[in-house]
Formats: structure tokens, C-alpha cells, sequence
């Protein structure tokens, strides 16, 4: 049987290396993984109490409308029920989103450096993706304007960015969003926005009433710790939501993903905890960085990127090789890694173990 055409070539995603796999191969006992930005901190006490709880009930289907994690949610950040959608992670949204709106030949516009699934779901649907350079780390909004053509359906913008951590600033984006002709929709990719302490980032959210063409993503995965049971939504229009909900497979977020999601959701006093955590961790890595001489974007995320002035690729092998998983090979900065920020100790074993490469390598004095 013949795939579509362009399914041949398409790359496939590269997750972060996992613990077993690392211990098996270099037959190493204590592994540290920094490489998928997930919680060092793992989900609150009550999420784990209601995964425990609904376990009774994995012989039933779940909700397939997610009514009363829908509800919660949307009590929390201030929408209506039919603004929402769930989907197993926000990278299904991005899917979903894909598969209703874009036809072979549209135009999707995104950073060069930014989530890759974006791109690989453009390329599912015979999109032509246009990839705009950041600028120091940041989407370059003006550069993006300027491709937009009549044939662009989609452009994307990653807030806090992932890889490189950056931001777009409240007055920055209010003047993108007014600028974007309205057959355009734009996607607020904030995943990470539950960690933002920066009193310039704005909440997609507010937003919607304004901009009727825009969809906001965020997930449980990263601040909430729920990475492993696959749950994410996006909030838009009801219009919009609705054509995104006809090409949703009915049963794609489970019991227990969504049990656990609303006790997360309930718990944020975890939340904030995770987040000043966080912000402390930030502090000691950049100050570290310093240190041993490192340039590193500015980090409004849960990890950081940093130029270790070698090949990426190479100190990632080196690091891995002192049980320390991170992530290197970006196409447009070649020389540098991205490490989720972890507990103090995580964080202290990165910089011990990132100081004895560089050191090995000469790239330190």
C-alpha cells in the first residue's frame, strides 16, 4: 500500500532519551533526566489520590466530553464550557487543528526554531510551512506579518518559546494580534505559562474576546506533573471549537487522565509551590552559568537554554555519559543545549557534570 507523499520524507519526533534506556546502555545506576521539561516535583498528593480512586473504575469509558473537568475548567479560567477543548496533550490539539483547518497548498507560518510538531502536522496535511528566523531567541512578529499572504490559514507563536524560553511581551502581542488579518487564525501555543513570572507576559485567555481568530493551548503535562497520562486542551470560540471537535476521535482523554486533571486544577496551592520552585532554580542555573562564563536566553519556562560553545550534540554524548540527560541538535543554534530545570540537587549534578565536560573538552580555563 502507498503512503501519501509526503508521509515518505516526514521526520519523526525525537522525545527525550528515556532513564531505562540510558541506565541499560551505559550500564550507569543513577540516571538524572533533564530533557523533556517535566516536574521534578511530580503531581500533587490529590491528583495522585484520584488516579488511586477512579483505578476502581477501568472497566468504563470515559467521559468523551469531558463534562465535569470541562466545567472546572472553565469556572477557572473565567470561559464557558463550549470554549473548550481536551485532547491526549496539547500536541493533539495541534492535530485536530491541522486536520480541520488546513488544506494541501495553505499557508502555515511559524518560528524556525520553535515545537516541531507544528510543522510535522503541517506536513501531514500537505501544508506549505513558512519557518520565519527568531531573533536573539524570540519570535520575530513583524518578520511573520510580512509573509502573510491570502493563502496563509494558521500562524503559530510558542509563549514561553520552546526551545529557547523566550517571550512575547503583552504590548508586543496585542499590536501582532491587531495587525493579523482576520481569515488568519493564531495559535497561542502557552504550555508552559503556569511558570511565567515576568510581569510583561499576558494571559492568552483574556484575549479571546477580542480576537475571535485566536486558539490558546495549554496542558497538565508540564506544571501540574501529568505528563504521563496525556492531557492538554485548547480554549477558542465556540465556532472554532466546534470544527475542531467534528475530526476529535470520542474517547481521547481517559478516566484517569481527566480524575487526575481536575484534582490538579483544584490544588493550586501545589501549583504555586511548583512555580516558585521553579523560578528558584532558574536563579541558580543562570548564576552558574555565569560563572563557568555561559550564555544562556533569558528563562521564563521550566528549562533553559544555554551555549556550551561546542557542538551540542557532542556534550549531550558527554553528559549522557555522566547520567545526565539533556537536549542538543538544534538546527539553529548548534552550539547549545536545553536543560529542564530540576530540583537544587538535579540542578547541582548538571552544573558539576557540565563543568568536568567543558573542562575536558577546553572549552573552560
Amino acid at each position: 500500500m502507498n503512503p501519501k507523499p509526503n508521509i515518505v520524507d516526514l521526520p519523526v519526533y525525537k522525545p527525550g532519551k528515556p532513564i531505562e534506556d540510558v541506565k541499560r546502555e551505559l550500564g550507569l545506576k543513577e540516571v538524572i533526566k533533564l530533557a523533556s521539561n517535566e516536574n521534578p516535583y511530580g503531581a500533587s498528593p490529590s491528583a495522585k489520590a484520584a488516579i488511586i480512586k477512579e483505578l476502581d473504575n477501568l472497566y468504563l469509558y470515559p467521559d468523551g466530553s469531558a463534562v465535569e473537568l470541562t466545567t472546572a475548567l472553565a469556572a477557572h479560567l473565567g470561559v464557558k464550557n463550549d470554549n473548550i477543548i481536551f485532547g491526549c496533550g496539547s500536541d493533539e490539539i495541534i492535530a485536530l487543528i491541522t486536520r480541520a483547518f488546513l488544506l494541501p497548498g495553505d499557508e502555515t507560518i511559524m518560528a524556525d526554531q520553535t515545537f516541531s510538531v507544528y510543522k510535522s502536522n503541517a506536513d501531514i496535511e500537505s501544508a506549505i510551512t513558512i519557518e520565519v528566523p527568531l531573533i536573539d531567541g524570540t519570535h520575530d512578529l513583524d518578520g511573520i506579518l510580512a509573509r502573510v499572504t491570502d493563502r496563509t490559514k494558521i500562524i503559530w507563536i510558542c509563549n514561553p518559546n520552546n526551545p529557547t524560553g523566550t517571550i512575547v511581551a503583552h504590548d508586543a502581542l496585542l499590536a501582532f494580534l491587531d495587525a493579523v488579518p482576520a481569515h488568519v487564525m493564531v495559535v497561542l501555543d502557552e504550555a508552559y505559562c503556569e511558570y511565567v513570572t515576568d510581569l510583561s507576559y499576558t494571559d492568552g485567555i483574556k484575549l479571546l474576546g477580542t480576537y475571535p481568530n485566536l486558539v490558546v493551548l495549554r496542558t497538565f503535562s508540564k506544571i501540574y506533573g501529568l505528563a504521563a497520562l496525556r492531557i492538554g486542551y485548547g480554549v477558542a470560540s465556540p465556532a472554532i471549537i466546534s470544527l475542531i471537535n467534528k475530526v476529535r476521535e470520542p474517547f481521547n482523554t481517559t478516566r484517569v487522565s481527566q480524575a487526575a486533571a481536575l484534582a490538579a486544577l483544584q490544588d493550586q496551592d501545589y501549583v504555586q509551590e511548583c512555580r516558585r520552585l521553579n523560578s528558584a532554580g532558574i536563579v541558580q542555573l543562570q548564576g552558574e552559568f555565569e560563572r563557568l562564563g555561559l550564555k544562556s536566553f533569558p528563562a521564563h519556562g521550566n528549562f533553559i537554554m544555554v551555549d556550551v560553545r561546542k557542538p551540542g550534540l557532542e556534550i549531550f554524548d558527554a553528559l549522557l555519559r555522566k547520567g545526565v540527560i539533556v537536549r542538543a541538535g538544534h538546527q539553529v543554534y548548534p552550539t547549545y543545549i536545553r536543560a529542564t530545570v530540576g530540583s537544587t540537587e538535579q540542578n547541582k549534578a548538571l552544573i558539576a557534570a557540565l563543568e568536568a565536560v567543558l573542562s575536558e573538552q577546553g572549552v573552560l580555563a
